[in-house]
């Protein structure tokens, strides 16, 4: 794939900030660098320019939790004109140790997928992203199952015992966190990672040929700001006690060459979830192979119900 142009949401700091960094210096002509804030999305944007000692950074404000910040970004991408070739969609939250609801009605570490979705559709449908893109999400290790403090739920079950074996219905509740899903904001921060692994799986079903999406778990990175609103076991114990463990952590930069790396897998790939092999949180990267990944009725759930959510479908 040519290095042309890149789109990183969550760039202002963190993994995202890393991954920018490194696809200037890796060649690409154009990376547009995203965040809530015009005016943090621009120091940051000049922060890595000075960095790199290249002028390819655009900012580009964004707030994946307000529709209409999506639908006025995708308006300025359509006013330039020029197709996307690796959109990273980097964006995310650890989920706070209080539930919290957006202003749209979704739990928050939740609302990054409803916006990348947003982003993602908004791109395809006005013809923005180049017939060979690459698209890669940041999953997370939780999703595959078996890491400490993290459980998935069981969504054939909970569709079963509370929304009449309906999982579209069982994922919206997910998603919004509604009546008979306990806030748990490991859980719920597991349960948000594997919607999105199931979401890829059904966007690569749905995207033209030549094209290809990937969710790619950055794995053990504790250096960035993600943990801020993470739980006091989280912050205070497990992370601290992760850290102590080599081959446990990683930096920012190590973490967000994963992305890259993805950038440049082929179409035979395409709707896979990439995280470490079992146990690890660092190292390379392999395709999960987990059962509860890979079935179509809950993926096929999970993209409807993220279309239900944010009233934005393919045309």
């Amino acid at each position: 794939m040519e290095h042309s142009i890149a789109l990183v949401t969550g760039a202002t700091s963190g993994l995202g900030y890393a991954a920018a960094r490194k696809l200037a210096i890796e060649g690409y002509r154009q990376v547009i660098v995203t965040g809530r804030s015009l005016a943090r999305v621009q120091e940051a944007a000049a922060q890595l320019a000075a960095e790199t000692k290249t002028q390819v950074f655009t900012p580009l404000e964004l707030d994946l939790d307000a529709p209409t910040s999506v639908q006025s970004a995708l308006a300025e991408l359509v006013k330039r004109g020029r197709p996307v070739d690796f959109l990273l969609l980097n964006a995310g939250l650890v989920p706070f140790k209080q539930r919290e609801i957006t202003a749209t009605g979704v739990e928050a570490s939740q609302a990054p997928l409803i916006g990348h979705h947003e982003l993602t559709v908004g791109l395809l449908n006005t013809n923005l992203l180049s017939p060979d893109a690459r698209i890669v999400i940041a999953g997370a290790e939780p999703a595959r199952g078996g890491v400490p403090m993290f459980k998935y739920t069981d969504l054939p079950a909970f569709a079963a015992k509370y929304h009449q074996g309906d999982r579209t219905a069982a994922v919206e509740a997910l998603i919004r966190n509604g009546p008979n899903v306990k806030y748990v904001p490991n859980n719920a921060y597991a349960d948000a990672k594997l919607i999105i692994a199931w979401w890829v799986a059904a966007l690569a079903r749905r995207l033209p040929s030549g094209m290809a999406v990937y969710a790619v778990s950055p794995g053990g990175a504790t250096a960035t700001n993600v943990k801020r609103s993470a739980s006091p076991l989280l912050k205070y114990v497990f992370i601290p006690i992760v850290n102590l463990i080599p081959g446990m952590n990683q930096t920012p930069e190590t973490a967000a060459s994963r992305y890259i790396q993805a950038s440049e897998f082929g179409t035979d790939v395409s709707g896979q979830f990439f995280a470490s092999a079992k146990g690890k949180f660092s190292g390379p990267i392999e395709v999960q192979l987990e059962p509860h990944l890979h079935d179509r009725a809950n993926q096929e759930a999970a993209w409807q119900a993220v279309v239900k959510v944010s009233g934005v479908d393919l045309s």
